[in-house]
């Protein structure tokens, strides 16, 4: 039996109010002895909208043919008089636009208009309950999008951006300025379904997503003008936490980890339980016939993020995945991390590949290299590809990426960066060289907390010769909080 819609969203009751909000965890995590780093900078509230403002060249210069935008979405207030939240992925959401045009960057950032945050605005406290905040009675919860952050994640769609989160709907904001104009209802009797905050891309410009609620999924497919081409609501084996999905050029992938939901409570990561005995399910679908599916078993990991994935001829599938032995980061490091005091727990997490064969077979392969935030080159999405650009720097007891890398599968080596203990690096994405082709023939963009100055700065890095460091670097007279996720808008 299908479920309907309001079953749907009735067994997603204990993710309407939750921020699933993990990236952030790994982006910029406590550190004691970071040398006199002031890192709670990287946690820090804003206070109100950054206009847009210049942003200094002060390393290299711009690379011809550099243009465009790059929006990132992130937490940037969780402190109020009244109440605060008191995990890292319940912060309201704040969108950047870092613009590169001429030679010249700019910066401004705006946070999302949403019904939590204008709520928490009256109240002066954060009363909404979350992934690992409490929240209180003066919650004003009616639907999954009342406790919407807006926080997580960005997806161009015409002249508008649309601010990701786990739980609920997409909301749009103006690209231009990055004004709130509403959440977005695919179609009148999916409104509220939740559409989360990893989207991938078809080579024919179609966009994959999927919706979690418990052991259920909507998948999500529109066309490259962002309509609904269709949804459907499948049955998952188990009811895991899942943050991310990838696919190849035929294929859904749904990795099932061992951490889930047992109950359905307040705050949401109260309901979940680790239960390594379990082991890790890979369920592939296709995307002509999601009825079609396998699933294969790997040994218990726990996993934030998943990098593309490809299908080789004889029906072979590989994807790379940031893996960790257990979720105690999420749990408890998120916490610590708000509190600004204690002891972050957990390993970092190391890049790892998984094949799933056409026999039934299934492995995966450690590399050793600590990584986390995988991406690919978006010319290769959901084909064979060898290269996986990933924070890195992070090393036990001191989770804060300090640097970027580029990880070569095929010949087994990594070329990495490293800035230092004084910044906060955070994702960069590919960003292909106008003309070019070759996976190498691309620019990596992203932006760091310089926590010595103060400041928020941008790098471009060439992706053949990444060990080399940034071409450029512009620095703004402000800093903001490190952010999740981005996309490039050429």
């Amino acid at each position: 039996m299908i479920p309907s819609r309001r079953s749907f969203l009735m067994g997603a009751a204990a993710l309407s109010a939750a921020v699933v909000t993990p990236e952030v965890v790994r982006a910029a995590a406590a550190l004691d002895a970071a040398a006199g780093a002031d890192w709670a900078v990287a946690t820090a509230d804003v206070a109100a909208d950054l206009p847009r403002q210049t942003m200094r060249l002060i390393h290299g210069r711009a690379p011809s043919g550099l243009s465009g935008a790059l929006y990132r979405n992130g937490p940037a207030r969780f402190r109020r008089p009244g109440g605060s939240a008191t995990h890292w992925f319940d912060g309201d959401g704040m969108m950047r636009a870092f613009r590169i045009q001429d030679g010249q960057a700019t910066l401004e950032a705006r946070f999302a208009d949403t019904p939590k945050r204008r709520t928490e605005t009256e109240l002066d406290a954060v009363v909404t309950p979350g992934f690992g905040t409490k929240g209180d009675a003066r919650a004003r919860i009616g639907s999954n999008d009342d406790a919407n952050a807006a926080n997580t994640a960005v997806m161009v769609a015409g002249d508008r951006i649309w601010a990701l989160w786990e739980a609920g709907s997409p909301l749009a904001m103006d690209a231009s300025d990055l004004s709130t104009q509403g959440f977005v209802t695919l179609r009148d009797d999916l409104k509220g379904m939740p559409f989360q905050a990893h989207p991938r891309y078809g080579r024919d410009g179609s966009i994959w997503n999927v919706g979690l609620a418990g052991d259920r999924a909507v998948i999500w497919r529109l066309n490259p003008d962002r309509s609904l081409n269709d949804a459907q609501v499948i049955g998952l084996p188990r009811a895991s936490y899942m943050h991310d999905f990838t696919a190849t050029d035929r294929h859904i992938i749904l990795v099932l980890q061992p951490w889930v939901f047992e109950t359905h409570a307040m705050p949401m990561i109260s309901g979940l339980a680790w239960r390594p005995e379990m082991g890790t399910q890979v369920m592939v679908l296709d995307k002509d016939d999601l009825s079609r599916r396998r699933i294969y078993d790997l040994p218990g990991f726990f996993h934030f993020h998943l990098g593309d994935a490809w299908a080789e001829r004889d029906g072979t599938i590989r994807f790379d995945v940031a893996a960790s032995r257990d979720p105690r980061f999420a749990v408890d490091g998120a916490r610590v991390l708000v509190e600004g005091r204690g002891v972050v727990p957990g390993d970092p997490a190391r890049l790892a590949l998984i094949t799933v064969r056409p026999d039934g077979r299934a492995e995966m392969s450690d590399s050793a290299v600590v990584g986390e935030f995988p991406k690919a080159d978006p010319r290769r999405a959901g084909q064979r590809r060898s290269l996986t650009a990933h924070t890195s720097g992070e090393t036990r007891g001191r989770p804060l990426p300090t640097g970027l890398a580029v990880h070569d599968w095929d010949g087994g080596r990594s070329h990495a960066f490293e800035f230092g203990v004084h910044q906060v690096v955070e994702e960069a994405v590919f960003v292909p060289k106008p003309g070019a082709s070759d996976e190498r023939d691309a620019w990596l963009v992203g932006p760091s907390v310089n926590l010595k100055d103060g400041r928020t700065e941008l790098h471009v890095f060439d992706v053949g010769r990444i060990e080399d460091g940034p071409v450029a670097t512009w620095q703004a007279d402000a800093v903001l909080p490190a952010g999740f996720h981005g996309v490039w808008a050429g």
